[in-house]
């Protein structure tokens, strides 16, 4: 019985905050974000009951803005998992809020027992003190841009999914092509997957389809074209096709769509056109990669695409992520370190205890490091830092590092606007070598000695 009562005597009291904390947002509400309902808090003195809760349909969402305007309330703090908070902050942000997505970590030690009613008061409190931060969230456009940009490649994992399928049914037939093309999707490989689906088996005439450009003979193909072709089997390669194909022109749209929401970018640089080739070629239209590195180009005012290891989907994909304003990061190091890709500092009595890199889901941050291992084998002088890195601290540490200076150079490109220049291998591997030079030969003075070229010595 003496638990029941301080329990619910537990459930009366209100959260308390230091007082000589100053009061930076005095007309802040607090939003705990649900599936089924949101719970909502604002200063005791601008309504009898400051908690409410409110439906997560959208004529609740609108009256809760209504509520929140007569409350005298001009920004909100909400903490969510999911995409639950997406038309709430659109709601709010299109009322003239000043809406702040904060991460869950600042609010986790809520004291007491932690139900909805006192993480929106929580929230509230601590958005009242300017405790919280918001998330990044770039402007219209670029959600936009960034939305349809995670579509396709959503489409991109579906399609590759299906590729998966065709080559699985092809070797429960046992006709081996990847085993003789580079890509069973490309026009020597469908061609003959067409050509199976409508109902040929003649490997010789099969093989009789392969491009000119193809690396392997007629006669090797057509061995490896010789297979039981079970219905079965021919119906889940049909299928698989169908839907390689479906998704092929879902990519297209996604495509066509992402062009059209360049189109509405500014434009902050006219990009020098490409040198006309010698030869006349009957058509001068650009190819697909080409017209859209012009049009990033155009809209970023630099080209990405001149960093080693920054293709163009990767620039599409840092743009989309990131957008184009730079002064919402001060400098190029809380840039990388909103990137999740600078090393961590855990430090405890005076003793480093970790060095990792905290655990981020930035997609900005996966692309670069895609690009920083594709520089493996670069001759360039970012490929030669990257193997230094490798041969010191490994592998997916070095990948990181190598993913941290690409950073800092697309946060200096995109803010400055100055072109980027590779200084090659050779330089970068000079510059080691005085470096090492320089430090030996400090060293040397520290003990008493002096570092001598074996070359100076033996003219001596």
């Amino acid at each position: 019985m003496k638990r029941k009562q301080e329990s619910s005597a537990g459930r009366g009291k209100k959260l308390r905050l230091p007082k000589h904390l100053e009061h930076l947002h005095a007309n802040a509400a607090g939003i705990d974000i649900g599936s089924r309902s949101h719970f909502v808090a604002v200063p005791e003195d601008r309504d009898p009951h400051p908690v409410r809760e409110f439906s997560s349909f959208t004529g609740d969402l609108y009256l809760m803005a209504d509520w929140l305007q007569q409350c005298g309330i001009d920004t909100v703090a909400m903490e969510s998992t999911g995409v639950y908070w997406i038309p709430l902050y659109e709601i709010l942000e299109s009322r003239g809020f000043d809406v702040r997505l904060v991460n869950a970590r600042q609010v986790k030690n809520v004291p007491g027992r932690k139900t909805d009613v006192l993480d929106c008061q929580w929230l509230q409190q601590l958005h009242t003190y300017g405790l919280l931060n918001g998330a990044f969230r770039p402007t219209d456009h670029v959600c936009a841009l960034r939305a349809v940009s995670r579509q396709q490649q959503t489409m991109v994992r579906y399609c590759a999914a299906h590729v998966q399928h065709m080559q699985k049914a092809l070797i429960q037939m046992n006709i081996l092509l990847h085993n003789v093309v580079s890509d069973i999707t490309g026009l020597t490989g469908m061609r003959i997957i067409r050509a199976i689906l409508a109902g040929e088996r003649n490997s010789h005439v099969l093989a009789s389809l392969r491009d000119g450009r193809c690396k392997n003979s007629e006669k090797i193909i057509a061995a490896s074209l010789v297979g039981n072709f079970r219905s079965e089997h021919l119906f889940s390669l049909r299928q698989a096709v169908d839907l390689f194909e479906f998704y092929q022109g879902k990519i297209t749209e996604c495509d066509q769509e992402i062009a059209r929401l360049l189109a509405r970018f500014d434009v902050r640089a006219e990009p020098e056109p490409a040198p006309v080739p010698k030869k006349k070629t009957k058509s001068r239209k650009l190819k697909p990669d080409e017209a859209l590195c012009t049009t990033l180009h155009r809209v970023a005012g630099v080209d990405l695409t001149q960093i080693d290891g920054i293709a163009t989907d990767t620039a599409l994909r840092i743009i989309s992520e990131v957008g184009l304003d730079m002064s919402r990061w001060p400098n190029e190091k809380h840039f990388a370190s909103w990137l999740g890709l600078c090393p961590g500092n855990k430090v405890s009595g005076g003793k480093r205890l970790s060095g990792k890199s905290k655990p981020v889901a930035n997609k900005a941050a996966t692309a670069l490091r895609l690009a920083a291992r594709s520089l493996f084998r670069s001759q360039s002088a970012l490929g030669a830092y990257l193997r230094r890195q490798k041969a010191r601290l490994g592998a997916p540490k070095a990948v990181t590092a190598t993913a941290h200076k690409l950073a800092r150079l697309v946060y200096r490109l995109l803010k400055f606007g100055t072109e980027y220049v590779d200084a090659g291998q050779d330089y970068y591997e000079e510059r080691y070598r005085s470096r090492v030079l320089r430090n030996l030969r400090k060293k040397a003075q520290d003990f008493g000695f002096d570092l001598v070229s074996v070359g100076a010595s033996q003219n001596c």
